[in-house]
């Protein structure tokens, strides 16, 4: 097979391919994928019946190891938003925040929401909210749309169970809890300083531009508010976020228990089971079933398929990705990359966040750009002495920013909050980058301390 210096030729004709086919091509990202793992195979010149290998096992491995647990955290957001949850969490901030202080009640629902339930479905049910909250406020509606968003991308790209950011910890064989727990901290740091600093900073520039927008009149205008839970039973505010804590915390209490406890006691033995991440995703799930039941509309069955339905195309997308991780480890390109990086001198967590940003801005896929980014670089991290967790995060943070318009997500902010294209690049593109350095200084911050803090080493 082909070594030394071509290994790095190969790679950028490889992500070539992958750009061309996803961005000139408008070929789905799980083809796109497959497509690019066998062009870098044959290149390499890799016998072709290790190729047809080498997919299977990284496509199976990935998907042997989180597949359940995707498609858990799918159906678990899905009984969140049947039951009503998601609005009485938007509901339960807005009241407790109003008028100038809306950007923290839109910020802080779009941040919980934002972990089990895909990030469109958050934009349909939030933007007409967010509407209506700019109407009657005289808040500028892309300081409230930034706010929205950036919070949102940070839990969806960087926190667990969220599809991508679960690849990343299997990828880099992370201890969830720990994961769940750092990446947390740093996507609300994020959002502090990208959605609601830099959202200010949005109203202020509007308001002193004097930027309007043309709503109709208010009462076509409050037709846009939310009547999907007018007149029907909802869970109570503790409900509905408890559906997402209960699998969190039993994670957590499996990953931190263990420290602090008597080694080999009756104790621990039970937090390492249910602490277990897909047997805690399966009791959230079963707690969820349950306690949403007086509030859905629909048959619990119905539910769960209408789930499984949407997460068919994540799983094979996730599996698709392994897939190319494991030919890139395979050929040698991943450790030739890392070694010939290394002599550059860059901070391993900075490295993370640029490769990671650097294919999310060329192709528009969170998920392409941190599964590869984590796959390419795990050799490298091994051996940095830097926490695993913290590089994990880097990566994260650098697929939140710089959505251009190659990326589906920017048109359905542009479409679903009804702002026009340069407002969704100062709100969106602008404000998503500004949220990612932002969780990257914070992991930085955190490096410093790494031999101090629990489970970062």
């Amino acid at each position: 097979m082909v070594t030394g210096g071509w290994l790095i030729v190969i790679f950028l004709i490889a992500i070539a391919i992958l750009l061309i086919t996803i961005i000139k091509f408008k070929v789905n990202a799980f083809i796109a994928l497959l497509v690019t793992t066998i062009g870098t195979g044959l290149m390499v010149r890799m016998p072709v019946s290790d190729i047809s290998k080498v997919i299977g096992n990284g496509f199976g491995n990935t998907l042997g190891s989180i597949g359940v647990i995707i498609g858990l955290g799918v159906m678990l957001g899905r009984f969140l938003y049947e039951s009503g949850g998601i609005e009485v969490i938007a509901d339960t901030f807005l009241k407790r925040f109003n008028g100038s202080k809306s950007r923290i009640a839109v910020a802080m629902a779009g941040f919980i929401t934002g972990i089990p339930v895909f990030g469109d479905v958050v934009h349909i049910m939030y933007a007409p909210m967010v509407r209506v909250i700019s109407k009657k406020t005289k808040v500028s509606i892309v300081s409230l749309c930034c706010a929205t968003v950036c919070a949102t991308v940070a839990t969806g790209a960087m926190v667990i169970p969220t599809p991508n950011p679960m690849a990343v910890a299997e990828n880099l064989q992370l201890d969830y809890g720990v994961f769940f727990l750092y990446a947390a901290l740093a996507g609300l740091f994020g959002t502090i300083v990208g959605g609601l600093g830099y959202g200010r900073f949005l109203d202020w520039q509007d308001r002193k531009n004097h930027h309007e927008y043309a709503f109709e009149d208010i009462e076509d205008f409050e037709k846009e508010s939310r009547t999907s839970t007018a007149g029907r039973k909802v869970p109570g505010f503790g409900v509905a976020v408890s559906i997402l804590l209960v699998p969190i915390m039993l994670i957590l209490f499996g990953s931190f228990g263990p420290m602090i406890l008597p080694e080999g006691g009756t104790l621990v033995k039970i937090l390492n089971f249910v602490g277990d991440k897909n047997i805690a995703m399966l009791i959230g799930v079963i707690y969820a079933a349950l306690v949403s039941l007086p509030y859905l509309q629909k048959p619990v069955g119905d539910v769960m398929n209408d789930a499984a339905g949407q997460v068919g195309l994540v799983l094979l997308i996730t599996g698709s990705g392994g897939a190319f991780g494991k030919m890139l480890q395979s050929t040698g390109i991943a450790d030739f990359i890392a070694t010939s990086l290394s002599q550059f001198h860059i901070p391993v967590l900075v490295l993370c966040f640029i490769i990671a940003q650097i294919l999310r801005c060329a192709q528009g896929s969170t998920g392409v750009a941190l599964i590869t980014t984590s796959s390419m670089f795990a050799p490298l991290i091994a051996a940095s002495g830097i926490s695993p967790v913290l590089c994990g995060i880097a990566i994260c943070a650098g697929g939140i920013g710089l959505s251009l318009p190659n990326d589906s997500g920017f048109w359905a902010i542009n479409r679903f909050y009804k702002i026009s294209v340069e407002d969704t690049i100062r709100a969106w593109t602008i404000g998503g980058f500004i949220t990612g350095v932002a969780a990257l200084v914070f992991v930085c911050i955190l490096s410093v301390f790494q031999a101090h803090l629990p489970g970062l080493l």
